[in-house]
């Protein structure tokens, strides 16, 4: 049984503590690793690495950061493959899918070679007789992670190139379901040559987040979760004087006009929504469609979720694979008797689907409700899995209210042949990422990715330009020279002369 601990200070260590988490492989259901759940002081001796390495790794030139994450880049590169089979031996989903995730992660480390190039300052000769000034961007100090389940590799990848390129230093707290992959990006930073105490990865559960939350020496918190964890990481990250990006759920829409292809419509929210088990932050798990689309689109994408290849990675043909653990998997089938309850029509109930050879597998078929309700909890929650709920509505203007009326703003997308509809949706919508014929609109690296509403708290999203504001501290200068400082003393309020 495979013991998995924490890497601080350059080193892999092993923690005392009793405390430990199960890992399970769950297209096997089998328990394949023990994990530590870090203790405070755990945490705290990470924290201490990263300030301790702060002073020398800050002051580095960027130039030189920027070769490491090179470095680095090119190693993630080759060794792509082992990393999405990592993934997929904890995660459950397929290699394929997983081999996704790395190349967008990947696409930020990219982004964040660059960095020279996006801390440069800007500078103003002469704002007054004698006067010049200019803005520099500095690190932050020691920056935290806080990330979820369904993007092991990609979601600290959203982070701590940005945070390590812009000379600050970082814990990750990763979940504990699926731990070996950020385990290996901390083995890959090394190798590429970032200083120990740079990049730490605190294995644990509340008590190691409760620490990176009030410990004075951690500047800037970055989350992704459930909407609750995300308001709770923002406010007490907050109180104790951080400054915090945290995103959370999401209940994405992808209203499907009647002008649309309907066949290419289908084949979009098969993908959006079943893509991983629907375990993304950016699954459409919502269809509204409009007017007579309704019909046309369930009997259109009805066979296509009945024939759902549900399997384990590197299966031949499979499709969409397990769940992360079983508890997940029960609470969603906890959903789908929740829907029926509810009145909701169940055109494809997944809940009976059978993996041959992987009895004990946590697996779950896709489901399909039709004539949903706003006011039904299988609309307003997020229920995170293979399950997609198709609402009705008589035109855009209605399908508009039903997205926008969502506490949710994650991202939105449209299915139009109509130029019109497509620029008032983009222009109305209530969402901070939006798709025109593209159901899961995730920013490239270079752009930044982040939701509106309870998707976000923080005033900055993730990655890209966004990234470098958040894990930056704007300085302004202001500067003249002795022969040009005024011969009296001024006592009026400075003004550029």
């Amino acid at each position: 049984m495979a013991a998995i601990g924490h890497f601080i200070d350059g080193e892999e260590a092993a923690d005392p503590c009793s405390d430990f988490g199960d890992v399970f492989n769950p297209a096997t259901g089998r328990l394949s690793a023990r994990v530590a759940l870090a203790d405070d002081q755990t945490t705290l001796t990470a924290i201490a690495a990263a300030a301790a390495a702060l002073p020398g790794w800050a002051g580095t030139p960027a130039l030189r950061r920027a070769r490491v994450m090179f470095r680095f880049r090119d190693l993630l590169d080759r060794h792509a493959a082992d990393l999405a089979q990592i993934i997929s031996s904890e995660h459950g989903k397929l290699l394929d899918d997983a081999l996704g995730e790395v190349t967008r992660g990947l696409e930020v480390v990219e982004f964040a070679c660059g960095i020279p190039q996006m801390l440069k300052g800007e500078f103003s000769e002469n704002v007054g007789t004698g006067i010049d000034s200019w803005s520099l961007r500095q690190p932050v100090g020691v920056c935290a992670g806080i990330t979820p389940f369904n993007f092991p590799a990609m979601v600290p990848m959203w982070m701590f190139p940005v945070a390590v390129a812009c000379g600050n230093t970082f814990v990750l707290k990763p979940s504990e379901k699926d731990p070996s992959a950020p385990m290996f990006l901390a083995r890959l930073l090394s190798e590429a040559g970032l200083p120990d105490g740079v990049f730490n990865v605190v294995n644990g559960a509340k008590a190691a987040v409760d620490t990176l939350l009030t410990d004075p020496r951690v500047g800037a918190v970055s989350f992704v979760g459930s909407t609750p964890v995300a308001e709770y990481i923002y406010t007490t990250a907050g109180a104790h004087g951080k400054r915090v990006q945290a995103l959370g759920g999401a209940k994405n829409h992808m209203v499907v006009m009647p002008d649309a292809d309907m066949e290419q419509a289908a084949r979009a929210l098969m993908g959006a929504a079943f893509g991983s088990a629907g375990e993304r932050c950016m699954a459409i798990s919502a269809a509204v469609a409009v007017g007579d689309a309704g019909d046309r689109l369930i009997e259109t994408i009805a066979p296509m979720v009945r024939g759902l290849k549900v399997g384990p990675a590197g299966s031949e043909g499979a499709e969409m694979g397990p769940l992360v653990t079983s508890e997940h998997r029960d609470r969603v089938c906890g959903y789908v008797k929740l829907g029926v309850e509810e009145g909701a029509d169940l055109v494809v109930d997944g809940r009976n689907v059978e993996v041959p050879g992987h009895p004990q597998g946590f697996y779950l078929g896709g489901c399909l409700f039709d004539h949903v309700k706003p006011g039904m909890r299988i609309y307003h929650e997020e229920i995170f899995g293979p399950v997609l709920v198709v609402l009705r509505a008589t035109d855009l203007d209605q399908a508009l209210r039903l997205v926008n009326e969502h506490e949710f703003g994650n991202g939105s997308a449209i299915f139009t042949s109509d130029g019109s509809s497509a620029r008032r949706f983009e222009n109305a919508v209530q969402a901070g990422m939006v798709g025109i014929n593209v159901p899961i609109p995730v920013p490239m690296a270079f752009h930044s990715f982040g939701g509106w509403k309870r998707s976000l708290f923080g005033p900055l999203h993730m990655h890209g330009p966004d990234g470098v504001r958040f894990y930056t501290r704007l300085k302004t200068v202001t500067a003249r020279w002795p022969d040009q400082v005024p011969a009296k003393t001024e006592y009026t309020m400075p003004t550029m002369k």
